[in-house]
């Protein structure tokens, strides 16, 4: 089915981003490409989809292909037939219809006159019943754009598919769609996704590291408990080559002592025996020698087991590493934040929702903002935090300190450079050195303190603001996150995870990653609804 033989790829600009990788894979596998941002899967899955060449090795595919791509902007001003590649049939499909019976339009159409019929049938499926071939792309919604490409799988009935992180823009109705069609579908494929559900759903974990790519054999609740067996390994073989180092450097000490107390036990004697002054310097050059061959016998030892260490070392991950304390909440647990009464907002003189929305939010809460796409979560979180006024109703706050992170992480600026921005949080006014000392622990080493915010990847933002928000030391009384596992990788999201896990404050989360949810604990819900 396909193939992949000592594949490299390099940019144009002459960079490496990946060299050697061997992938097999057999009709009807469900396989998940996974790895850090930046690691080349996207651009793997398009050498795959031959929209690339590789600079070398090969890829051998025994079947049709189907891919869809995770960045869509490509497709604003195409049709949803030319974004589904099938425009040119349709048009020779309507001028036969017509009475053009022209060889050209035979040979476009080739045979496919179920075409239209397999388009409804596809759009029914995915839930856009309302979609026309002929409207532009950008008139859609970026859930409605992902699911117009995922219903030409049905279209092109490909039997390799290629998906790049198709549950990104889905809302929870829309995820529903995709899982139960990953669970049904006799096709062979590959995604790459950060979705935690959707991974548990596939046969097998493929993980793309610059060593190449290694497979595990089973969903990614499986891949993570093997994962954890290999860092526990790690780890305790990192101990023992510590401790042989401390062993190697002891007994070095001992043998050296224990050879200068000979020598000199000897030197002692052959003094009494009145050796001469010119054989006695021999034989101390002697002992000299026999000294430091010993002491290099050692030091090659040592030097043996650091390499190991280091080599070890080196495969840890220091973003497993990052420790993360946001501190407590000074709010009183308990006491009410925020109250919401009777309230509605309207955009082009129409109600955002049908029914008036009332909720109290209470300090300790753990809080999901649940809704479809387009049913005004983000719109709610602006009007509880006074950005928005309501049309109708009241909203009572008390005075205490929010961090809202948006989807674009809005809260940095960026103009700054990462050491700008960190002192932007410096409120207690810590010395240089110890913004440094963060911004290290957080992986932004030297060469990255000059570096532009906008030039960060979201997962390099997010460690960023959480770096910050240490710096800041005054813990926020209310985090808001507005689909904040969107741009992360596998790792990151175990960051934030972890972070979040450990804050004592309210939180409120916009997010369909119900893993996610369930890791930080949620213990309430409210849910939107569309007009």
């Amino acid at each position: 089915m396909l193939s992949l033989q000592q594949l490299s790829y390099i940019h144009p600009n002459k960079d490496l981003l990946f060299g050697n990788i061997n992938l097999h894979i057999n009709a009807q596998e469900k396989i998940a490409l996974i790895g850090h941002n930046g690691i080349g899967k996207s651009t793997l899955l398009r050498l795959i989809a031959k929209e690339l060449l590789p600079s070398s090795g090969s890829v051998q595919v025994s079947t049709s292909t189907y891919y869809v791509p995770q960045v869509v902007g490509q497709f604003e001003d195409n049709t949803v037939a030319e974004a589904l590649g099938i425009a040119k049939k349709l048009d020779a499909l309507h001028a036969i219809l017509a009475g053009d019976a022209s060889e050209e339009n035979f040979n476009r159409l080739q045979d496919d006159w179920t075409l239209e019929e397999r388009c409804q049938e596809a759009f029914a499926q995915w839930d856009l019943p309302d979609i026309q071939l002929t409207q532009k792309m950008s008139s859609l919604s970026g859930g409605q754009k992902t699911k117009v490409l995922l219903a030409g799988i049905h279209i092109h009935r490909s039997e390799l598919i290629l998906l790049d992180e198709p549950s990104n823009h889905l809302d929870m109705d829309s995820k529903t769609l995709l899982y139960d069609w990953i669970q049904s579908s006799k096709n062979t494929v590959i995604i790459v996704s950060h979705d935690r559900a959707l991974l548990n759903l596939l046969d097998d974990m493929a993980e793309m590291t610059p060593k190449g790519i290694k497979r595990y054999g089973g969903n990614y609740a499986f891949y993570e408990t093997q994962k954890e067996t290999e860092r526990h390994a790690l780890q305790q073989d990192i101990h023992h080559k510590e401790r042989a180092i401390k062993i190697a450097k002891e007994k070095e000490r001992e043998t050296i002592e224990r050879q200068n107390r000979l020598n000199n036990r000897a030197q002692k004697k052959q003094e009494k025996a009145g050796v001469a002054r010119i054989m006695m310097n021999t034989l101390r050059n002697n002992a000299e020698k026999s000294t430091a061959k010993i002491k290099s016998v050692h030091q090659d030892k040592i030097g043996d087991i650091k390499s190991d260490l280091q080599e070890l070392r080196g495969s840890q991950s220091a973003l497993d590493e990052i420790k993360i304390d946001l501190g407590n909440s000074a709010f009183p647990t308990g006491k009410s934040m925020v109250k919401v009464e009777n309230v509605n907002f309207k955009y082009d003189s129409q109600g955002l929702w049908p029914v008036d929305i009332n909720f109290q939010l209470f300090s300790g809460d753990r809080i999901a903002l649940q809704g479809q796409n387009g049913s005004g979560k983000t719109t709610l979180v602006r009007l509880l935090l006074g950005q928005l006024t309501p049309v109708q109703g009241k909203i009572e706050r008390q005075s205490f300190r929010a961090i809202y992170l948006d989807q674009t992480y809005s809260i940095l600026s960026s103009h700054l450079s990462i050491y700008e921005q960190a002192q932007q949080f410096n409120s207690d006014a810590l010395p240089e050195h110890e913004i440094k000392i963060r911004l290290n622990r957080f992986l932004f080493g030297k060469d990255d303190w000059d570096k532009p915010c906008q030039l960060l990847s979201g997962g390099e933002k997010m460690r960023l603001i959480l770096c910050c928000l240490t710096i800041q030391q005054q813990s926020p009384d209310l985090i808001i996150l507005d689909e904040p596992t969107n741009n992360l990788d596998l790792q990151n999201i175990r960051i934030l995870t972890r972070a979040i896990q450990l804050y004592k404050g309210t939180l409120l989360v916009i997010s369909h990653d119900a893993v996610f949810l369930q890791e930080i604990h949620i213990n309430k819900v409210i849910k939107l609804k569309d007009l």
